[in-house]
């Protein structure tokens, strides 16, 4: 469909000839579009969406950007801008990362299968050097039919030699075995490019021509992608030995043999840091030193002649008050744990670490229902159940962000409560201390798997950039964390203090004292502990580590011990993380989650205190 179809409305001068910009996310395409553009550059909202779509004038050429896309397809309002874009393109300027051909050229591939004109722009050719990656572009030029410049962007070097190969831009070398597909069906579509998009099932453009989709989207998949790796093994040389010490170790990083123990180096790292010095060394100076010492103390003095021991004394600065519990949590406890998360969360994204622990622990992760990106908050809930159900946002369906929110509120305690743990754990000796983790970790498996059957589709495979290794930049990693702190203060005070209310009244209406009483034959005959652990379960509802610190004082042998403490880690998590669940997966989901795991929770308590004693 052309461009100056009324159809598609697009907002680009007709009567000028389209030259677009298309390629992978991060392929330096601005790059490209500022250095072709110059200062002609205009802006425009696409008809039917809020994406602005950059285009520029030069001389009798419209330049126009497109948004990074990994393939032609209509999942999103990117994909389908970009897609109807391409469509109207008179000239596509295809740019593709040199390190990373094997991902690139399939975009180039479908491209070309579409008959467009095309110009490959062979990016980042300095980087792939410098990994080792040599890339013979006169081959690639020769086997895909098409131009290939090599360039280095950022530099400008190659975009005076790409300007010049626009005018030899031309259809390239389709896969052969497309032409049998097609030949049925263009007669009635009469445009090869849109013919292909209804062969991978594009409902939008069938629709148009009053077609159905057709289901050949995997058997094309797989003809390109074997092309693809015949393309990449012919033009491609990689020489390890001329590599840096950065591209080696990222290969380590992605290497299981390798990965899994540099992984469990950082993670220990993480936990010294986060676990260690933020949540024992820093929160017990802010939370118990100057919150509990110093604030707390002053706002009661300061009040209680006006509020005395009535009502709204005890929901203003009682026990669980708004004005003490609240704001102590979230300044004294919240706030370091949150910055010393998000720091970390900055120092591994700059670093280009964090998406290399993704696709380390991507296959492992797909049987339990989610992608790599799923241990991004698996990783932050040993800090904060709260701060990581918030990150289930970075996966990519609802359904994965619903199996990780399950697991982080069944399986994963934070790192408040798991310093107590390890305080109780710790004189029992190391059976006790990897029978726990061995349950809790068989626990997180079977979760997963269960969750992962019973809710309908399937994970979605993991598209994700590999930038290079590189020391974090002080300024990138310091804005970040600022970002990302104050939207988790702005999204968690409010329920906080919603949280506060709901105790403060339960305690002033005495309906916590009955809660108490209703839990505690469950905690004496199911679970055989002492009938005030029904306390500490309460208390791990307000808070995680208060749960876990009420069982402390109480005279368990070692079995009890073991089992209250699984209890308390699989129990419904604390009120602040409940309130987030709520809010990111909404009631429905809350309200069978909640419910889900204070009946496992008890469960599988019970179940190992009748093994054990």
């Amino acid at each position: 469909m052309a461009c100056h179809e009324p159809r598609l409305r697009l907002p680009f001068p007709s009567h000028l000839r389209k030259i677009v910009l298309v390629g992978n996310p991060n392929v330096g395409k601005s790059v490209f579009f500022n250095a072709l553009t110059g200062l002609y550059v205009d802006v425009s909202n696409f008809p039917g969406t809020t994406l602005e779509i950059n285009h520029g004038q030069v001389g009798n050429d419209c330049i126009i950007d497109t948004p990074g896309i990994y393939g032609v397809s209509s999942f999103n309002d990117e994909e389908r801008v970009a897609r109807d874009i391409i469509l109207a393109a008179d000239i596509v300027i295809n740019v593709v990362d040199a390190v990373h051909l094997d991902r690139d050229l399939f975009l180039t591939q479908q491209l070309i299968d579409m008959g467009l004109p095309v110009v490959v722009a062979l990016n980042m050719v300095d980087e792939a050097a410098r990994e080792g990656i040599k890339v013979d572009h006169d081959k690639l030029a020769q086997l895909l039919g098409v131009p290939v410049v090599p360039t280095i962007a950022v530099k400008g070097q190659g975009i005076e030699e790409l300007k010049k190969a626009v005018a030899y831009a031309r259809p390239g070398h389709p896969i052969p075995e497309l032409e049998e597909m097609l030949a049925p069906l263009l007669p009635k579509v009469h445009r090869r490019a849109e013919t292909l998009l209804i062969l991978e099932g594009d409902p939008w453009i069938a629709a148009r021509h009053r077609l159905k989709p057709m289901d050949k989207r995997e058997e094309i998949y797989l003809l390109r992608r074997r092309r693809v790796d015949e393309l990449v093994n012919a033009v491609v040389q990689e020489d390890m030995s001329r590599a840096s010490f950065r591209s080696i170790l990222s290969k380590w990083m992605l290497k299981p043999l390798t990965g899994i123990p540099i992984l469990l180096g950082v993670l220990y790292l993480l936990y010294q840091f986060i676990g260690v010095f933020i949540a024992q060394t820093v929160v017990e100076i802010t939370e118990e030193r100057i919150m509990q010492g110093y604030y707390q103390p002053f706002i009661q003095e300061l009040l209680d002649p006006w509020l005395g021991q009535g009502p709204l004394g005890t929901l203003l600065i009682g026990e669980f008050g708004l004005l003490t519990m609240t704001v102590t949590y979230i300044l004294g406890l919240l706030l370091p744990l949150v910055v010393g998360f998000y720091l970390s969360l900055s120092i591994l994204e700059d670093s280009g670490y964090l998406p290399r622990i993704a696709v380390l622990v991507d296959r492992i992760l797909m049987k339990l229902g989610m992608n790599g990106r799923g241990v991004i908050p698996l990783i932050l809930g040993t800090g904060c159940v709260t701060a990581a159900t918030i990150t289930t946002r970075l996966l990519s369906t609802p359904r994965e962000r619903t199996i990780a929110t399950f697991l982080l509120a069944m399986t994963i305690p934070c790192s408040a409560q798991l310093g107590v743990i390890a305080s109780m754990l710790a004189p029992l000796g190391p059976r006790y201390v990897v029978a726990y983790v061995a349950l809790i970790f068989t626990i997180f498996v079977l979760a997963g798997t269960v969750v992962n059957r019973i809710l309908p589709g399937e994970p979605s495979d993991l598209f994700i950039d590999l930038p290079p290794l590189r020391w974090p930049q002080a300024q990138n990693v310091l804005k970040k964390t600022y970002t990302k702190v104050a939207l988790f203060l702005r999204e968690a005070t409010p329920l906080f203090a919603g949280g506060a209310l709901l105790i403060g009244l339960l305690q002033v209406t005495g309906l916590l004292e009955v809660i108490q009483a209703l839990l505690s034959p469950l905690t004496v005959s199911w679970l055989k502990l002492p009938k005030e652990a029904a306390t500490a379960f309460i208390m791990g509802f307000i808070r995680r580590d208060f749960g876990a610190a009420g069982l402390y004082s109480l005279p368990l042998t070692p079995e009890q011990t073991l089992v209250a403490l699984v209890t308390i880690t699989i129990f419904v998590p604390c009120i602040a993380s409940a309130l987030v669940i709520l809010k990111e997966r909404g009631i429905r989901e809350a309200l069978v989650i909640w419910p889900t795991i204070l009946v496992l929770a008890f469960l599988i308590g019970g179940i190992l205190a009748h093994i054990l004693i």
